[in-house]
């Protein structure tokens, strides 16, 4: 069974593995030449510097001081007239006629001097003019007036504020032309 065919084949076959062979250590070995070559160039470079860590500054304590006084997260109590002065309507005062009309009902029409004095001239909403001066008290809001000019009538009500209490705001009647 000398078959000179098989033989050379059979040695065809044998140099094909050996250069198949031969080919897949090369290709390891020079992938693995190359990685070490990458790693000993990188250890060659310089090194980069590293900021050191900021300083941590103690803690300071803190000493609350002010535990006498009202905690600004509690509501003041109801009806404690947390506005300034303790402002509060005046209940027992009899009602002055312009009182049932609410300020946005009211015009200033006009001033009058009589012997020294100033008066306003406030027109209600059905047409009746009424005379009034310093101190009288005219709107739904506890408004008391405090100053005439030929103007504007200044008064002051007293309003509910947003925590049960009461506090002063200023308003005003502008002269209509």
């Amino acid at each position: 069974m000398n078959n000179p065919t098989y033989g050379s084949s059979l040695r065809l076959l044998c140099i094909a593995l050996a250069c198949a062979g031969y080919a897949v250590l090369t290709a390891c070995s020079s992938a693995d030449s190359d990685l070490a070559r990458f790693v000993e160039d990188t250890k060659k470079e310089p090194g980069g510097r590293v900021e050191p860590l900021p300083e941590i500054k103690p803690y300071e304590t803190f000493v609350y001081a002010a535990s006498d006084m009202r905690s600004p997260f509690l509501p003041s109590s109801p009806g404690s007239g947390a506005g300034i002065n303790g402002v509060r309507p005046d209940s027992k005062r009899n009602r002055e006629f312009l009182e049932q009309y609410s300020l946005d009902t009211l015009r200033m029409v006009g001033t009058l001097r009589l012997g020294g004095s100033m008066f306003g001239l406030v027109q209600t909403k059905d047409g009746l003019v009424h005379r009034v001066t310093a101190g009288n008290h005219i709107g739904q809001a506890e408004g008391k007036i405090t100053d005439i000019t030929p103007s504007k009538i200044s008064l002051v009500e007293i309003v509910p504020d947003s925590v049960g209490g009461y506090m002063e705001r200023t308003a005003a009647l502008a002269l209509n032309e």
